[in-house]
């Protein structure tokens, strides 16, 4: 199997998901019920491919829980972790239940440190030796140099983000040296080396995928024009509904933490 990771955690919308942080202006129409039905799903597709899905309890004091990919850098090599330190002060607290969780797993559990900040969704995990951190308004220098100081074998490239939350938003890997990115929001000549699917301008959000192995693409379903342009390189794009967590400025690789091989 050429993915990155067979393990992961995911956590269900909380019936306060409607409070999430979010700049999305359809923000105010989420629809807690319909997202857990999205959520279920979602879990079901991981589960069809092979993956194994630890379910955390929701947190109802922490409206953006769902979005538990933030929280932590899982290396399933290493039976290590950095737990992150939210560059969202609002988020904060989200990240215990997982180090507690990971402790009971007797992992190595390292904690990003003020003045560090460091969210799950500006790390990019690659099997190439090469780990790229966004370096954005939720993630600084100073969380980058403590991942690095943890992660010692593997090489990591800080990657400026400006235009987009997290660096997964505008980048993900897709096995065997490929990459889907949006050369809009970001600079590619950071990824040199790689293979570059670059993502139309006006589906953007598509570009927010999970790659599963096997050339199978999750990705958040009605971007006909990605899905089409990963079927011509030899992918098969399974697409889910992710309305509810659009809105909420989340997407399909928010929404689990994967236990990495390469880490």
């Amino acid at each position: 199997m050429d993915r990155l990771f067979d393990k992961v955690i995911v956590r269900p919308p909380g019936e306060n998901y409607k409070n999430c942080v979010s700049t999305n202006p359809m923000h105010k129409t989420i629809d807690v019920k319909l997202a857990q039905k999205q959520h279920r799903e979602y879990v079901k597709v991981l589960r069809e491919n092979d993956i194994e899905v630890i379910e955390l309890e929701p947190l109802e004091d922490h409206p953006d829980s769902v979005f538990v990919q933030d929280t932590s850098i899982i290396g399933a090599s290493s039976h290590s972790a950095v737990i992150a330190r939210f560059g969202e002060p609002s988020r904060r607290g989200e990240e215990k239940s997982v180090k507690e969780f990971l402790l009971s797993e007797n992992f190595d559990v390292v904690e990003i440190k003020a003045p560090g900040t460091l969210e799950g969704g500006d790390v990019l995990v690659t099997d190439r030796g090469v780990v790229f951190i966004g370096e954005s308004q939720r993630t600084n220098k100073a969380g980058i140099e403590q991942f690095v100081a943890h992660f010692k074998g593997v090489k990591v490239v800080g990657v400026p983000i400006t235009k987009v939350f997290h660096l997964l938003s505008a980048v993900n890997y897709l096995g065997n040296g490929i990459i889907a990115i949006s050369p809009h929001v970001i600079d590619t000549s950071y990824f040199k080396g790689f293979k570059m699917i670059t993502v139309p301008e006006d589906e953007l959000y598509a570009n927010n995928m999970l790659y599963l192995g096997e050339k199978r693409v999750l990705m958040p379903s009605g971007y006909p024009e990605t899905e089409e342009k990963l079927r011509r390189e030899g992918f098969k794009p399974i697409t889910v509904d992710v309305s509810e967590f659009w809105k909420g400025d989340g997407g399909v690789t928010c929404l689990n933490s994967p236990f990495y091989k390469p880490l």
